[in-house]
């Protein structure tokens, strides 16, 4: 455990921004899963209609450093490589 009073701040700090960090990747994650799902029905024009939500989960995610902003023009493009197979 820290001692140093700055370094307790720190560790509460932290602890604070996890919150929001988790809760972000978490509805990333969970938009993608339904994508991933659509994708593999071969639903189109749902997938199409969740793509702007997609887009909005994985872009605040990299925005607000939960994930490398690499990593996020990396699933979507591969998300939408995807979604183009289906609906051509």
């Amino acid at each position: 455990m820290a001692n140093i009073a700055s370094a307790k701040k720190a560790h509460r700090a932290s602890l604070k921004r996890r919150v929001f960090n988790v809760r972000r990747a978490k509805a990333m994650k969970d938009t993608l899963k339904q994508a991933s799902k659509f994708i593999a029905s071969k639903d189109a024009k749902k997938m199409e209609a969740l793509l702007p939500a997609l887009y909005k989960a994985i872009d605040k995610a990299a925005k607000n450093h939960t994930i490398n902003k690499n990593t996020a023009a990396r699933m979507k493009s591969r998300i939408v490589k995807r979604f183009r197979a289906i609906a051509a």
